[in-house]
């Protein structure tokens, strides 16, 4: 065995290696925001409103700026003064129409619309200075009637959010035939109808939204700040918010402790870092706290659907109708509106050969934090809804839930197949998937598994998940640099980002296919504007998008380098063979090594930058399986079997993927088992704004362990590598296996009629109300 075939076989694609960020890691040498302190660094602290809807009266920093140590004190008045502008919004939507949403100021002026929203701000020398002053702020309110449930929202009579959005709608969309699909669901032998709640979740990172901004030495406004799109935040800080020239702005980011989907865009906080850096000429640092992210940080999920299916008397779906209500808090972001409105709907019909769509989506204003990207953003609501649906349905027509599913799979001679939302699949396979996910969860032995749990006193049941998603973000286009280095590097960087996924080790990976040389040799570079602008990561792209273009970029650094290497060696590069880092002539023992050849280049170094573009979105499609046991006496549902199949194409490291996959399958279990951010209807107040009121899954609700199996047999055809995303894919299967899962247990227990009327999440309290009806 070669060298180079020695390297690609322990580093390269398809093996477990071990994370190249996780070393530093556990030696306690992670750098994130908070690890940097500056000298003369100031600590920044905001005052937030009590109300969820109230007029700002008046403001008094008087005694708060007369403070020890306090530097300054900003309402969002004077930063208007200064030619700070709102934070971007959506401008128009796809049908050309034009949302209805206030517009948010870093600093709320005049008017606050939710518990939690930052009115005025405190620099000071200190953080216990900071917070000291900030209690200090006096603002008088007028408080104003309010609404945080989506449909008190829309109910008539209900208070406005916002006075230029009539009924409290922000923006709405219409997809489909409502036409033909009124005809199909007169025609129907079957229609199934099911109300169903996606309910308001938080992200929860580990690191909260952190930012550290400083006037570098060469004059430029530096940020360092924990976020999945540094390039995004320089654009609205730049283009948007500040003003700044773009060359005056570097935005970095180092270790990121989580995201998410949360961390994906600009917050008014951040806006805010930067304008006071900019303007004191000092370090300014702002860390969020538990509570602030609770309060202030952007909220998913949070939407109702009412959702009718019709079908012919083989169960064959001859139309889906839905009409929802997404609740976008009391701003209407770019994200919180696009989506329930749209990205959602992309995935809505699934694997399923569904031929007529009526939708009707509306954005609803509430007095609530603003919802945005969450894991799977919209995903996840589209495929509980359908799948929901799915087993309601084999319920009412007395249909196998198997044999209805497999009635209504799109087959894999339809490929490529365009959804009724005029998204194209361009390859899938999912009766194949399904039924290698029944194997792998033993299915079939199902029985013998309830009938002991009964003996034990237990109810159990069985769930099953069958289903696609998008990824990709629709920003489909890349940039990356490759750099053989003189020293004995090959330095990467791209504009994707590390948020705990692993993906500078997948990437260092790639890099070893194309070179053959051992990873100690890559160094993988992330989160910098000043190397090189990009979307960034969210959507599972940047493996698909950002690895196919240094896929790209590393053979085209690989094919420039064998054009140098044929000029030194006096060789045709046609001549030249290439195997472990080194360059040599057929059939000769003459030859150069490729750090080499670079070190005698002019710059000592051979570079590429190149950009490229994959032809269109990734559809990874699984299918999940959860059994779960109820206890009668109380009501408390615990899973005791998880598996999957999953259709992600090629797979580069088998251990981050499983990783990938069962995380985010542990955050859908929380969704339909115990998490809930709820807001008090009466006062407007959140009641589970910290960890000792929000339930997030804990270590105890996996008395499981995942069965997690890749199948790599349908590669997608729209990226070189063949490659699907996959870092949201487990969080929009776990919800409706689970969730079914509980209805069958129910109905085997006598209680099917309970089963339509099921919503997450599936309390103890919630489920023994059931079961003592």
């Amino acid at each position: 065995m070669t060298t180079d075939t020695l390297d690609i076989a322990r580093f390269g694609s398809g093996r477990s290696v071990q994370r190249i960020e996780d070393e530093g890691l556990l030696k306690g040498l992670g750098q994130y925001t908070d690890d940097l302190a500056p000298a003369g660094q100031l600590r920044m602290v905001f005052v937030r409103s009590p109300y969820p809807h109230a007029r700002i009266t008046s403001i008094d920093t008087a005694n708060a700026a007369s403070m020890p140590g306090v530097v300054k004190v900003v309402t969002g008045k004077e930063l208007v003064a200064a030619g700070v502008k709102p934070l971007p919004t959506l401008p128009m939507l796809p049908d050309g129409s034009k949302p209805a949403t206030a517009q948010r100021h870093v600093l709320a002026v005049d008017e606050v619309r939710f518990a939690g929203e930052a009115v005025a701000l405190v620099v000071a020398e200190t953080l216990q200075q900071a917070r000291d002053a900030a209690e200090a702020v006096w603002v008088d309110y007028e408080e104003l009637p309010h609404v945080v449930g989506v449909e008190d929202a829309v109910a008539p009579g209900a208070p406005l959010v916002y006075a230029q959005a009539p009924g409290n709608i922000a923006a709405q969309l219409r997809h489909g035939d409502a036409q033909k699909a009124a005809a199909a669901f007169g025609q129907a032998a079957h229609v199934v109808k099911l109300k169903v709640v996606n309910q308001r979740v938080v992200a929860l990172s580990i690191e909260p939204r952190s930012v550290l901004a400083w006037i570098a030495e060469d004059g430029r406004l530096t940020l360092r700040i924990s976020s999945q799109m540094p390039s995004g935040v320089k654009n609205s800080i730049c283009n948007d918010v500040l003003g700044i020239p773009r060359e005056q702005v570097r935005v970095t980011v180092g270790d990121v402790g989580g995201g998410f989907g949360m961390k994906t865009g600009i917050y008014p906080e951040d806006a805010a870092t930067a304008w006071m850096s900019w303007t004191l000429k000092r370090p300014v640092k702002w860390i969020a706290d538990r509570s602030e992210e609770f309060l202030s940080a952007a909220h998913g999920r949070d939407q109702v659907a009412d959702a009718e299916m019709a079908l012919d008397a083989q169960g064959k779906v001859l139309a889906v109708r839905l009409r929802t209500l997404a609740n976008v808090g009391g701003h209407a972001l770019a994200t919180g509106m696009l989506i329930p409105l749209l990205i959602g709907p992309w995935v809505s019909t699934s694997v399923y050969d569904i031929p007529v769509i009526d939708y009707h989506f509306q954005a609803v204003l509430t007095n609530t934090s603003p919802t945005s990207a969450y894991r799977g953003a919209g995903r996840p609501e589209a495929i509980f809804i359908i799948e929901r649906l799915m087993d309601e349905a084999a319920r009412q027509t007395g249909i196998d839930r198997i044999e209805l599913r497999r009635r209504n799979f799109i087959r894999p001679e339809q490929m490529p197949y365009k959804n009724p939302m005029g998204q194209t699949y361009d390859v899938g396979e999912f009766e194949k998937i399904m039924d290698e996910g029944l194997a792998h969860a033993d299915w079939s032995g199902f029985e013998a598994r309830a009938a002991a749990s009964k003996a034990r006193g237990k109810l159990r049941g069985l769930g099953v998940a069958t289903f696609l998603e998008w990824t990709g973000g629709n920003v489909l286009e890349e940039r990356v640099t490759v750099e053989v280095k003189a020293d004995g590097v090959i330095e990467v960087f791209s504009a994707v980002n590390q948020m705990g996924q692993g993906i500078a080790t997948t990437l260092a990976q790639l890099v070893v296919d194309v070179f053959g040389v051992p990873m100690d040799k890559v160094r993988v570079v992330l989160g910098d504007t000043d190397r090189g602008d990009g979307f960034g990561s969210a959507g599972s792209r940047s493996l698909f998008t950002g690895g196919s273009s240094l896929h790209l970029g590393a053979e085209k650094t690989l094919d420039q380098a064998r054009e140098l290497a044929g000029q030194a060696l006096e060789a045709s590069p046609h001549d030249l063979q290439y195997a472990g880092g080194r360059f040599s002539v057929k059939g000769t023992d003459l030859g150069i090594d490729i750090f080499e050849l670079a070190g005698r280049q002019p710059e000592r170094r051979i570079f590429i930058d190149h950009t490229s573009a994959v032809a269109g979105p990734s559809w990874p499609n699984a299918c999940h399986v959860a059994e779960v046991e109820i206890d009668p006496a109380t009501g408390e549902v615990q899973v005791v079997a998880y598996s999957s199949v999953n259709d992600i194409g090629r797979v580069v490291n088998p251990m981050i993927v499983r990783g990938q996959l069962d995380g985010g399958a542990l955050q859908g279990i929380g969704q339909a088992l115990c998490e809930h951010m709820v807001y008090d209807r009466e006062s407007g107040q959140p009641l589970t704004g910290s960890l000792m009121d929000y339930a997030a899954p804990r270590a105890d609700i996996l008395q499981f362990e995942f069965r997690t199996e890749m199948n790599q047999t349908v590669p997608s055809k729209n990226n070189p590598l063949g490659v699907k995303g996959v870092g949201e894919l487990g969080t929009i299967g776990a919800t409706p296996s689970v969730v079914n899962a509980v209805a069958d247990a129910l109905a085997r227990a006598g209680r099917k009629d309970a089963a339509p009327d099921l919503q997450m999440p599936l309390t103890a309290p919630k489920v023994w109300g059931i079961l003592n009806a």
